[in-house]
């Protein structure tokens, strides 16, 4: 019930998508084998990170540190889309702890789900204060905390290990929620949302006509032949 709406949009893009969607649309992870803890990725001397860069960049003939950012645009994106549009299509925005994360490779690039997840929602709400909630008087202040607590490591493990530049990769976690938001309404919605959220995603993106462009490169036009993004900063 708490995230009905979020889970019937994720799996009407899954349906379009050809069932290829890096997060399950429930949240929670199925049965299914191959998941393994997120946080075990980001821990010294994070071999296990290292060996799905070494495969990116191998997929894309890519140098480490670029695919290190092809890795995190592809991760970071399927993390941070509940958030988005948790906050988009009810103001109940779910939370995914590092601890509580779980991968697996799959056509998605990777898939991520959580053995748990909470859902953050305001006062008003009906069902604050009912399990599996928590209250708090700021959504984009608690999407901030989580980015902080659950995509940070790997933003800080991935710039120690590969040298790619931190903002590179949270300009990718910036596109994230503004990509999906933007096919529910305006850009000036997800710019909104962002500033709100604050560092480390505000100010990464930049209105261009009715969308945005990125004030970061996620580096996937530095591979041989490889086209711009529709948002690159160098198109």
């Amino acid at each position: 019930m708490l995230l009905d709406a979020l889970s019937d949009h994720l799996e009407g893009l899954a349906a379009e998508r050809g069932g290829v969607l890096g997060v399950l649309p429930g949240l929670v992870a199925d049965d299914s084998p191959g998941w393994f803890p997120a946080a075990d990725l980001v821990r010294e001397p994070y071999e296990g990170l290292l060996a799905l860069v070494d495969e990116t960049a191998e997929r894309w003939s890519a140098p480490r540190h670029v695919a290190a950012a092809l890795l995190w645009k592809t991760y970071g994106y399927w993390h941070t889309m509940p958030l988005a549009l948790g906050w988009a299509l009810g103001r109940r925005v779910p939370l995914m702890r590092l601890e509580d994360t779980l991968v697996k490779p799959s056509a998605a690039g990777v898939t991520v789900a959580a053995s748990r997840v909470t859902v953050a929602v305001l006062p008003g709400d009906p069902l604050a204060g009912t399990e599996g909630t928590v209250v708090v008087p700021d959504l984009p202040a608690a999407i901030r905390e989580a980015l902080l607590e659950s995509q940070y490591p790997f933003v800080r493990a991935l710039s120690a290990a590969t040298k790619v530049g931190e903002r590179t990769l949270w300009g990718s976690t910036a596109e994230a929620f503004a990509h999906p938001l933007l096919t529910l309404g305006s850009y000036a919605e997800a710019a909104r949302l962002l500033d709100e959220i604050g560092p480390p995603v505000a100010g990464l993106l930049a209105p261009d006509g009715d969308g945005y462009r990125r004030r970061t490169c996620c580096l996937w036009v530095t591979l041989p032949d490889a086209d711009p993004c529709s948002t690159c900063c160098v198109r």
